[in-house]
């Protein structure tokens, strides 16, 4: 059988005064590690693990391992481990407490296709303060009721009596969208609101220039002051 090499995520945090602050997440990214065929080793300048994955049933069995040494020392006996369908997930905690991040996970600054930064639990050194790390676990719950907008509230296109605004809010941009609007609640079926808001703004309704009242219009119903500007007076005769 041929042996893989696995997928491994890791991160960090580092304190001078707090040493449960002071440690590495690693995560060996794995499903369907069979426990008996694990064989894990954590020594204060490396790590190796030995494993298999997949269901004996189906044949779907492959072997994976890795080992590596780590760019500065951990404390075993404070560490700890936790094996998930999903994956190995390790806290190592670190000899020295430091303010200062490790600058890799490995003692050889080597490029390795197959060791990554973990994002979910990353924080820059500078933002690290307060900041716990969650587990995979803890991020799928956070994220459960976050699945999206309700229906229909794209752009507003879904909301009753909404479908000709797509101009916005702000303004109202002259109410120029709403002739679209011909699912308003009450309206009468076959009314046509753009004729109807013209007939309000010609003064079928009483308003003044701004239509009718509730619409920017004066109450006292006098559009005496609407009809033009007022005449010329007339010029006296040339003397």
């Amino acid at each position: 059988m041929t042996t893989l090499h696995p997928e491994v995520l890791w991160a960090q945090r580092s304190s001078e005064s707090d040493e449960t602050k002071n440690v590495i997440y690693l995560t060996v990214n794995l499903t369907e590690i069979q426990e008996s065929a694990l064989e894990y080793t954590l020594e204060p300048t490396k790590i190796s693990f030995k494993a298999k994955s997949g269901n004996d049933n189906t044949g779907s069995v492959k072997e994976y391992a890795f080992a590596l040494d780590f760019f500065a020392e951990i404390v075993p006996e404070k560490s700890s481990k936790k094996l998930t369908t999903r994956s190995f997930y390790l806290v190592l905690r670190k000899k020295e407490q430091q303010a200062e991040y490790w600058p890799r996970l490995t003692k050889e600054k080597v490029k390795n296709a197959f060791i990554k930064t973990d994002f979910s639990k990353w924080v820059d050194e500078d933002e690290q303060m307060g900041e716990d790390a969650k587990d995979d676990e803890d991020l799928d719950n956070a994220m459960g009721g976050m699945g999206g907008m309700p229906p229909g509230m794209g752009g507003m296109g879904g909301m009753p009596g909404m479908g000709g605004m797509g101009g916005g809010f702000p303004g109202m941009e002259g109410m120029g969208g709403m002739g679209g609007m011909g699912g308003m609640p009450g309206m009468p079926p076959g009314m046509d609101f753009e004729k109807m808001m013209k007939e309000m703004g010609g003064g079928g309704m009483g308003g003044g220039a701004g239509g009718p009242s509730g619409f920017g219009g004066d109450d006292d119903g006098d559009d005496s002051d609407d009809d033009g500007p007022p005449p010329l007076e007339d010029a006296e005769p040339a003397k």
